[in-house]
């Protein structure tokens, strides 16, 4: 079976038949996904979403591209979210530097907050770096006792090598099928297969052959094959290894 350790159900794409997609997830070889949210309203869907799937756990969070509204407050409201049985993560945080709409300063402050709180309930961290790179590792170091795993990773191979040595995990989209993706192949050959996760990061992010297309869970397969393939294995060990690695990462009691 496959693990989808990144997809938003509880995106408004979709809102025209998320319960034919969900349901339809099993009989596609998809044994388990994590629906991280973004903010608080998005962490309250996630959870309604995980307690309706049996497959389906949640990650409560505030990414930073939604920190704009963020009060002291609000980590009282995330840890009160994240007491639920199927919340497996703190997520999705993190900084981004490609967008301009919330100060570099108030995202480094709203990701240390979550962080410190992952670590207090010793829960992973689900880390978003876009154009981050230096300060988003830089700001890991400061959490020697967090655990996570910075999904849709788009760094070098070194930084790859440099989280897997402080303990994290690396996750890849359908961005590692894509033609342009010599970093990302770089680094899923960097790191042992092991500490890799793999991720739709749905509805975003297609992998060929459906690029362009809403990304579901379904779709994580080509990401598998493709990594099966950079790394000179069969699909199916790949399937064991990430899917093994997921349940322990997210510390899943299948």
């Amino acid at each position: 079976m496959l693990f989808d350790t990144h997809a938003h159900y509880d995106s408004r794409q979709f809102d025209a038949d998320r319960d034919a997609v969900l349901s339809a997830l099993p009989g596609q070889g998809v044994g388990l996904v994590v629906n991280p949210g973004c903010d608080l309203d998005s962490s309250r869907k996630a959870i309604e979403i995980a307690q309706r799937y049996p497959f389906v756990y949640a990650a409560v969070g505030v990414h930073p591209e939604d920190c704009g509204g963020w009060r002291d407050g609000d980590v009282d409201e995330l840890r009160a979210l994240a007491a639920h049985p199927k919340v497996v993560a703190i997520g999705e945080i993190g900084l981004d530097y490609y967008w301009k709409d919330n100060p570099r300063e108030l995202q480094q402050k709203v990701f240390r907050a979550q962080l410190a709180l992952a670590e207090e309930l010793d829960l992973p961290a689900i880390v978003h770096d876009r154009e981050a790179h230096g300060d988003s590792l830089a700001i890991v170091r400061e959490f020697p006792r967090v655990r996570g795993v910075f999904h849709c990773f788009s760094g070098s191979a070194e930084m790859a090598k440099e989280l897997v040595g402080l303990g994290w995990m690396i996750s890849f989209t359908g961005v590692l099928t894509y033609k342009n993706a010599r970093k990302a192949v770089e680094a899923a050959q960097a790191v042992p297969l092991e500490r890799i996760l793999i991720e739709t990061d749905s509805p975003y992010m297609a992998p060929v052959p459906h690029r362009g297309e809403r990304n579901h869970s379904g779709l994580v397969r080509h990401t598998c094959d493709r990594l099966a393939e950079i790394r000179g294995i069969s699909p199916q060990e790949c399937e064991r290894i990430t899917f093994e690695a997921g349940v322990h990462f997210f510390q899943i009691q299948e």
